[in-house]
């Protein structure tokens, strides 16, 4: 068996704040407010603002900042301009070239749904790059490749979305057990439930995204 990681990424690190909806659950600006360093998409960077927030780095082809901003900012600039890529994906090649260990993603979801499921599927891309994870109001997208622990509680919802057909998968500490199991489509592992402080998932190959859903008592922010 592989070594167990324990996952989530704690706040007090890097983010990145994408230009979807803006964080409002508590847990969720929490990852914003105490972040050391805020790598900003250029069309968050007014969001941010109206925080009192300041970002580290702006990133993107500066086609969504306004002139103001884009001067006020300018000593923090990384204009890139290729549109091959967006600007989320920008940011993410930008951290881990910037030694980057562990990186959350906010304001991934919320506006467009392609947007969301395409911004999703960035954290399998480059999940190899460093530890990553997507935060949002509902709760936890992350990516996993070898076996790991996640701390829960008791009737926190979980879903395992298989990105490989051929994945086997084994189970502890969820409601509907896997063992040794192939998740034929992405709905296949869905709608499980903790039933203990922590949950193992092992896996014999490939990438798999993990949902885990917010605390009950993480309001949403007015």
């Amino acid at each position: 068996m592989d070594r167990e990681i324990h996952s989530l990424i704690e706040p007090g690190g890097t983010v990145v704040l994408a230009d979807g909806r803006f964080p409002q659950a508590e847990l969720a600006r929490r990852y914003l407010f105490k972040a050391k360093r805020v790598i900003c998409c250029d069309g968050a960077v007014g969001k941010l603002q109206e925080c009192q927030l300041v970002p580290s780095v702006i990133i993107g082809d500066m086609d969504s900042i306004s002139r103001e901003l884009k001067h006020k900012y300018a000593d923090r600039i990384v204009e890139i301009s290729e549109q091959e890529t967006n600007d989320l994906t920008k940011a993410i090649n930008w951290a881990a070239d910037n030694d980057t260990q562990e990186l959350v993603l906010l304001g991934a979801a919320g506006k467009r749904i392609d947007h969301t499921i395409g911004n999703a599927s960035l954290l399998a891309e480059h999940c190899g790059l460093m530890s990553l994870m997507m935060v949002t109001d509902e709760g936890f997208l992350v990516p996993v490749t070898e076996t790991t622990t996640f701390s829960s509680r008791p009737g926190q919802q979980i879903s395992v979305f298989s990105l490989n057909n051929d994945t086997r998968y084994t189970s502890r500490g969820l409601k509907y057990p896997l063992d040794n199991t192939q998740l034929s489509s992405w709905w296949s592992g869905s709608l499980n439930e903790a039933v203990s402080d922590s949950f193992t998932l092992e896996l014999d190959s490939g990438t798999t995204l993990v949902y885990l859903d917010m605390p009950d008592n993480e309001a949403i922010a007015e």
